[in-house]
């Protein structure tokens, strides 16, 4: 057994290597193939869907705020991830009764390495973690900037909601040139009115495929209503942390090009 301090500074004592891991965090779950996990993952939640082909077989454990913790037992994990906004701390507190829980937070682009890294080493992957980190700083150093547009990022309709401060979304933006006005207000995800919106002196309107399915149909109807602004979708899942970022770069590139 190996004691290691997880992200909220708690310490926990971990079989190294482990060999039943059981993840609550889709990012996360998507980062450990990355890292050549794949055997060792035995539990994953609904909402952990990449690589589609790898977690299908694994199994179900329900879902980020409403886990089956009998599905749990059945697996006898030696491991469980989780991620302080996407877990609740009442799912903490009921599985560190029974089994070794190391919680991540990740609240910008550089809290996504530490996530990488520190994974890497309670895993015994450093060598795969420092590898995957080097690909996708590489691919972001080559991004162009957006020099200070200000962009929303919108996730929620009826009400309205948008990336505030203190977000992996918010830090990204600004790793990416773009002003978040929404920042300056409380709350990490306020709920705001059309009002506030034309109030922003907004560039572009970013509006993400989930959790809310944004979709072409809604540029109209927000063109209408702030005729200044582009609208633009987005691909809510390149807005994750970890390995998918690999995948991000590229897409930003072609996204945000000539804008």
């Amino acid at each position: 057994m190996k004691n290691w301090t997880d992200h909220l500074d708690r310490t926990i004592s971990l079989p190294h290597p482990q060999k039943r891991i059981v993840s609550l965090c889709p990012a996360i779950t998507e980062t450990m193939f990355h890292l050549q996990l794949d055997n060792q993952i035995v539990g994953r939640t609904r909402f952990c869907i990449h690589p589609k082909e790898k977690v299908k077989p694994i199994i179900n454990v329900g879902g980020t705020k409403d886990m089956k913790l009998d599905r749990i037992h059945e697996l006898h994990p030696d491991l469980i991830i989780a991620e302080k906004e996407e877990n609740t701390k009442e799912m903490v507190e009921t599985l560190e009764k029974h089994y070794p829980v190391y919680v991540f937070e990740i609240q910008t682009y550089e809290d996504a390495f530490r996530m990488m890294n520190d994974l890497g080493k309670i895993t015994a992957r450093e060598k795969e973690s420092n590898h995957l980190q080097e690909q996708i700083k590489q691919q972001f150093q080559l991004l162009p900037k957006a020099n200070g547009k200000r962009a929303a990022y919108v996730i929620w309709k009826k009400p309205y909601m948008v990336v505030g401060s203190n977000t992996y979304i918010d830090s990204l933006l600004e790793m990416l040139g773009f002003y978040n006005p929404f920042k300056e207000i409380d709350g990490r995800y306020p709920a705001i009115e059309i009002e506030d919106l034309k109030r922003a002196n907004l560039d572009y309107l970013l509006l993400a495929t989930e959790p809310y399915p944004f979709r072409e149909k809604h540029i109209d109807e927000f063109k209408s209503l702030l005729p200044e602004v582009e609208p633009i979708i987005v691909d809510g899942e390149m807005f994750w942390y970890g390995g998918m970022m690999l995948k991000a770069a590229p897409y930003f590139k072609d996204i945000f090009k000539n804008r």
